[in-house]
């Protein structure tokens, strides 16, 4: 058995045992189970959080989720990021034979074999992506976006030197590597706070032994912060919301619904023309958005009625309402999540996917709701301009 990657602590009369893993690699699991069943330790603590263990343990029943009540339940980031890290390692998966994660699972089987108490150590994984989406500006959060859209549709393979430094990394900092050397500062709340998070959850597991199975590049940090006490209150609180972009999202639409009082006033006529070409630019072209999506009817009216009046709103999109009303319609479950990867490589599979079907009627029908934004808000404009004259 390896014991390079194992280091052992004593901390306020613990034995703590780290095992440094690879989360790609084959042998790390059956270190795991040999380390577990030698130590026979009182506690067993894994680098996942509730949400991560529950996709693991319970998956069937993650499967059989109706994706309306994941968007209801405002779980639909959480299904998103899931998504992302299930494609990731299909994909090293398939092409090196590997199931990452593997000694997470044989964890959780070795510390019930063994009596011991299982410690999900690591932190929410939504509290850490709202740490780092308030960290990364503007063109941050588009290059994360993209990647993590990109690694969902991605068909491009991992090359052998890739795959030995994904050995020592978890699934979520392999899957950011790219946008974390963009923005070195995100390396604080991705790998930094969560060894912060982690150290201070194995140092508080019951019992006077502890086996904590982590990703290699993480026990540097542990074994560092370990002998400090963490702020766990502090490392879960979610950044405050910037007011920015309430105050220049709302300039807009004001500005648009001014014009149109103000020409209403002077001209009634002229006002009456500008509210039609509100209307019916925003609706029409929503709707347009929606029909080439191959939305339900219902979504296609909802598109219509919706856009003219949430293109006056910035924390709404007709594309929200009529996805809505299509995943209503043709209820999606998360098994055709899982079948993503395989239909988009044909146009059949495309269209016949109730995810991707639902996204379609989103995207397509906020870009027609957008364009007809900007089409009427230049008639308002010019009907405004040509009323003074």
């Amino acid at each position: 058995m390896l014991v390079d990657n194992i280091t052992r602590l004593e901390i306020n009369g613990k034995e703590i045992i780290l095992v440094g893993t690879a989360h790609v690699s084959k042998q790390s699991a059956e270190q795991v189970k040999d380390v577990i069943e030698e130590e026979r330790p009182d506690a067993v603590c894994i680098e996942l959080d509730e949400q991560r263990y529950q996709s693991i343990t319970d998956g069937n029943k993650w499967q059989e989720t109706d994706i309306f009540k994941v968007i209801k339940q405002k779980k639909a980031s959480l299904l998103l990021m899931n998504l992302a890290i299930s494609s990731f390692q299909k994909r090293m998966a398939k092409q090196f034979g590997i199931n990452a994660g593997q000694e997470m699972i044989q964890g959780i089987e070795s510390a019930k074999d063994v009596g011991a108490e299982l410690v999900l150590a690591d932190r929410n994984i939504q509290v850490t992506f709202s740490r780092i989406w308030g960290n990364i500006g503007l063109k941050g959060k588009a290059t994360l976006l993209s990647q993590i859209i990109f690694s969902i549709f991605s068909n491009e393979t991992i090359t052998e030197e890739e795959l030995e430094k994904m050995k020592q990394q978890d699934t979520i900092n392999a899957m950011l590597q790219e946008i974390t050397e963009n923005f070195p500062r995100l390396k604080k709340p991705l790998i930094d706070e969560r060894d912060q998070y982690l150290a201070q959850k194995i140092k508080e597991a019951p019992g006077e032994k502890i086996v904590a199975i982590l990703g290699a590049a993480h026990v540097p940090g542990i074994t560092k912060e370990i002998h400090k006490e963490q702020d766990l209150k502090a490392l879960t609180k979610r950044p405050p919301k910037s007011k920015a972009p309430k105050v220049i999202g709302w300039m807009i639409p004001l500005v648009i619904i001014a014009l149109i009082a103000l020409t209403f006033f002077q001209n009634p006529d002229a006002g009456m023309q500008q509210i039609w070409s509100w209307l019916l630019w925003n609706g029409s072209l929503a709707g347009l958005g929606t029909i080439i999506a191959l939305g339900h009817p219902l979504a296609v009216l909802t598109a219509i009625v919706a856009a003219p009046f949430t293109s006056l709103n910035p924390f709404l999109a007709a594309g929200w309402f009529a996805g809505l009303v299509q995943a209503w319609m043709k209820k999606p479950l998360v098994r055709d999540f899982e079948t993503l990867a395989d239909d988009v490589t044909s146009v059949k599979g495309f269209w016949n996917n109730k995810v991707t079907r639902v996204l379609l009627v989103i995207v397509l029908a906020n870009l027609g709701s957008s364009l007809g934004t900007f089409v009427a808000g230049a008639d308002v404009i010019r009907l405004f301009i040509q009323n003074l004259f």
